[in-house]
């Protein structure tokens, strides 16, 4: 009896240290993203990549965090995030007080440039010429406030997605297109038939910020401590070097 007891009481330890601490019994993050962004947020070879996600997987490995990456359309996003669908959204997210109501964001990781993109040949040379013109933004983004506020005669087309919006550009369904500087840039050289140009580039002060459920403060927590690690030991700008070399560096991220 004495030797069953023993055996029993150390099976059930041998459990409990197998469960306990375990980094293999923490569940995984899901992450909303997008996949056809680049070089901020894209799938290439089944791999969700690019500098933002790329960004948040180095913030994860600091902080002992798994992730699940799954693409989406931008507009659904955040509120996929604020429905708990998914635990971070990882998309070039820029922080504004509208999105402020819906999640809750981690500390800038970039700051929001900003492009006007159209075929060579186009009259519109800056934001004044895109009175009257059929202009394609994402819809819920950016570039869709930017355009009703500043060229509020400019006929917005908004598109679910980057993809979408492209293919308008190229077959002429819209005159000029508002997106990220970093992807338009991208869009000139993966499309050189397509004859497409960046007619103007300007920086905002917008900060970007990965996105979490309200009040989930545990893992913003870990997100920012993440982000700062990152930074220090020179992570944050070798991946900025490597996906987005032309964009400026924001002070204080040189690490």
């Amino acid at each position: 009896m004495k030797k069953l007891i023993v055996t029993v009481l150390a099976a059930a330890l041998t459990l409990t240290a197998c469960g306990s601490g375990s980094d293999s019994a923490s569940p995984a993050l899901h992450v909303g993203t997008l996949s056809d962004a680049p070089p901020n947020i894209f799938l290439k070879d089944g791999n969700y990549t690019g500098f933002d996600n790329e960004l948040l997987k180095a913030i994860a490995a600091k902080q002992n965090l798994k992730l699940e990456f799954a693409a989406t359309d931008f507009s659904a996003l955040l509120g996929q995030v604020a429905s708990g669908r998914y635990d971070i959204a990882s998309s070039a997210i820029a922080q504004t007080d509208e999105r402020k109501k819906t999640v809750d964001f981690s500390a800038a990781y970039d700051f929001e440039t900003m492009s006007i993109q159209a075929e060579q040949g186009t009259p519109v040379t800056d934001e004044k010429a895109l009175a009257g013109k059929r202009v394609a933004v994402i819809q819920a983004t950016v570039g869709d406030h930017w355009l009703g506020t500043t060229v509020p005669t400019a006929q917005a087309v908004r598109f679910p997605d980057y993809a979408a919006a492209l293919t308008a550009l190229k077959t002429g369904a819209v005159d000029a297109y508002i997106l990220d500087q970093s992807i338009a840039e991208k869009n000139v050289t993966d499309n050189p038939s397509a004859k497409l140009v960046v007619v103007k580039s300007f920086v905002t002060d917008v900060p970007h910020g990965f996105a979490v459920k309200k009040g989930n403060t545990e893992l913003l927590g870990k997100i920012d401590a993440g982000l700062k690690q990152v930074i220090s030991d020179g992570t944050w700008l070798k991946l900025h070097q490597q996906f987005l070399p032309t964009a400026p560096v924001p002070a204080g991220f040189q690490g």
